[in-house]
């Protein structure tokens, strides 16, 4: 279907760079519904603890309006997955009707104005491939990186700022708790990643020489020099950019973070300041790579009023609060996605919503998009391009944050008024 081209709105000068990148986001396994077999069918059929799946808020049949709902934030960049349980069912097998969708979404996107942002890994493989072993089998590194080169040939034309692999630690760590691969074996799993990632990134090269590929990294407190080994650490000659996604960290005055074990993420008392030293770390640890964050974003529990009465407007806000100040301090930040444009399947449950229109999927079966405050508040962010002059975070920095424990022990960081 041929679309035509939705100028982008023009940026105003509100102190972030005017290349800056503004954007959302999605992904196949949380946001489509309807989906094939696949490893992660398999791991929910046999966990009885789970909510059942359904068919989540049906992105894959409703998202032509999704997609203007974002256009209409004056988004820059839409991120979402091209799922292989998808493209490649049985091995050796393309589903064209799939095929098919995956090509009017991304003319969907360029026709609005927006970037693709296409990650060719989100924790989700096919079922044959889970079948044969997954990451365990040399023969699935093959096999990806043929899926891959069909993806990267398909999409390449479109400027697309392509990720390999979601939270590499992450989607080891998951196929360790659904029992497909053992603890010995996840260093197995890391080190057929990294062959994948390296072989990829020299693909799309050879495809499109001015190409942007990264994979991105969850930030998790002190396991981040473990969890940036999964993949990250092995393979910075193999990156044109750090994608980042940060959601939580933890100091000593604040460890609501140990709520994350139990799965209540609306639980952790946000610490946006924590972004501003993880971004100077990462700075220090890559310092040729410019960053982009990838995920961003702040749970609630169903869709319910923080006790505090912090709201997601609040978070977006003091986020890029913070991500200014990295930025006047020379660090190249040059993109930021929140996480995400609607509520989804957060692998395993529908009750921590991150949805800027919220989806109640047990209750509501029209799956009705429900915009939150915090949808005006975005798009003003990205309409100015910055925060209003004058702006001061809600939340205070934290004394003795861990991503700069000592510094933040002597004294916390100054937050001077937004310059606007």
């Amino acid at each position: 279907m041929l679309l035509l081209p939705v100028p982008a709105a023009a940026k105003g000068g509100g102190g972030f760079p005017a290349d800056f990148m503004w954007g959302v986001g999605v992904s196949g396994f949380q946001h489509e519904g309807h989906y094939p077999d696949s490893n992660w069918k398999r791991f929910l059929a046999q966990r009885k603890d789970k909510d059942p799946y359904r068919n989540s808020v049906d992105f894959r049949h409703r998202y032509p309006k999704d997609l203007r709902r974002a256009a209409s934030l004056g988004v820059d960049v839409f991120r979402t997955s091209v799922e292989w349980a998808r493209i490649e069912p049985e091995r050796g097998k393309t589903d064209w009707r799939e095929v098919r969708y995956y090509d009017d979404l991304v003319a969907r996107m360029v026709a609005h104005g927006m970037r693709p942002m296409l990650t060719l890994s989100h924790f989700v493989h096919p079922a044959w491939v889970h079948e044969q072993g997954a990451w365990k089998n040399e023969r699935t590194v093959e096999d990806w990186l043929d899926f891959a080169e069909f993806v990267v040939r398909r999409y390449a034309e479109h400027d697309v700022l392509w990720v390999t692999f979601n939270e590499a630690s992450y989607y080891i760590l998951d196929e360790v708790r659904n029992r497909a691969l053992k603890p010995s074996e996840a260093p197995l799993m890391s080190s057929r990643l990294v062959e994948a990632h390296r072989r990829a990134y020299d693909m799309i090269h050879r495809i499109d020489d001015d190409a942007m590929v990264t994979t991105n990294v969850a930030y998790s407190t002190v396991l981040n020099p473990l969890f940036d080994r999964a993949l990250l650490t092995e393979v910075p000659d193999k990156l044109d950019y750090l994608g980042l996604d940060y959601y939580l960290s933890m100091s000593a005055t604040n460890l609501t973070v140990l709520r994350i074990f139990s799965g209540e993420y609306w639980a952790v008392e946000a610490e946006p300041d924590g972004l501003y030293h993880v971004l100077h770390d990462y700075h220090r640890r890559f310092p040729d790579l410019p960053i982009y964050i990838i995920e961003n974003g702040a749970g609630t529990d169903n869709g319910k009023p923080q006790a505090d009465g912090y709201q997601r407007s609040h978070s977006i806000r003091d986020h890029a609060y913070w991500i200014h100040r990295a930025i006047q301090d020379g660090i190249d930040v040059i993109g930021y996605n929140h996480w995400s444009l609607l509520d989804g399947y957060e692998w395993g449950s529908y009750r921590p919503r991150f949805g800027l229109y919220t989806v109640d999927v047990e209750t509501d079966p029209s799956l009705t998009r429900r915009p939150t405050e915090a949808v005006a508040t975005y798009r003003e962010l990205i309409r100015r391009n910055g925060l209003p002059a004058g702006y001061v975070p809600v939340k205070p920095p934290a004394r003795c944050s861990l991503p700069a424990l000592l510094a933040t022990c002597k004294a916390l960081p100054a937050t001077p008024p937004y310059p606007g």
